[in-house]
């Protein structure tokens, strides 16, 4: 089978769970119209994460603009046997008040209200992926690699509108406790690095889930790697688990039905 009808099988096989497969850096990445967008977000879906395997830093980052409250959230961390990174853009229908955040609901960015954002996912001194885009939920995730968390960082760039917006949004960073000097704006961009998180983390209220989450997710990233050594790269793992232990593909490719889980994942 040529690279190009592989690329094509494991598309269509993805596709459903609102991902695509970039050849280039070996990582999945989330579409902008995939069915996730249609959630939102709520940060009971942070809380519940451990739950379904994906155990993550958060950073939150609130601000007020155009008459409505605005969320930008970075996360990254081991999703089952994926390490990845996100960036995501939402906003509630006005202004809302902190005391609010918690039990309100944030609709994903319309098509006229995407984001330029680029993300470059470092573990130690080797980079894993970058990615860059406009849209409302930029994502990479690298199948077979098992990370903590707090080992990772995260290099990010946002490209806003206006001014206006971007000054509302650093501003916020500030106010988090960012330090200035690490924290960069140009014109309408902001620049900067998530490594340390500034918010409280809802990982640290489940601590055993999480430490069983962590221990599940490096057995089966072992399993899977173990399984599919003949191969170099993740398009032809997953195609040979799809042809030879269809099973198992099912299962790394698993889609969690329970309501708190509204992101489709990767095992």
């Amino acid at each position: 089978m040529t690279p190009e009808k592989k690329l094509c099988l494991l598309s269509s096989l993805i596709e459903p769970a609102g991902f695509c497969y970039r050849r280039e850096q070996d990582i999945f990445s989330s579409q902008k119209d995939a069915w996730q967008r249609r959630f939102g977000y709520r940060s009971l879906y942070d809380r519940t994460a451990p739950l379904g395997q994906m155990v993550f830093q958060c950073e939150p980052v609130y601000f007020n603009y155009g008459h409505k409250t605005w969320l930008i959230e970075l996360w990254k961390g081991q999703y089952g046997i994926n390490t990845g990174a996100e960036i995501g853009v939402y906003h509630a229908d006005a202004v809302i008040s902190p005391d609010g955040y918690k039990n309100a609901r944030f609709q994903a960015a319309s098509d006229e209200e995407l984001l330029s954002m680029k993300l470059e996912l470092w573990k130690g001194d080797r980079k894993l992926f970058e990615a860059e885009s406009c849209h409302w939920w930029l994502t990479g995730f690298r199948m077979g690699l098992f990370s903590w968390p707090e080992c990772l960082r995260m290099d990010v760039s946002i490209t806003f509108p206006c001014r206006e917006m971007a000054d509302a949004f650093l501003q916020s960073l500030l106010d988090m406790g960012y330090d200035p000097c690490q924290v960069s704006s140009c014109l309408q961009t902001v620049s900067f690095r998530f490594a340390a998180p500034r918010s409280p983390q809802p990982c640290r209220k489940l601590p055993l889930t999480c430490a069983f989450s962590q221990w599940k997710n490096r057995i089966f990233c072992r399993l899977f790697n173990r399984i599919t050594r003949p191969f170099d790269c993740t398009l032809d793992r997953l195609l040979y688990l799809y042809y030879y232990l269809p099973a198992a593909f099912r299962r790394t490719v698993s889609i969690r039905r329970k309501r708190c889980y509204t992101r489709r994942r990767l095992l």
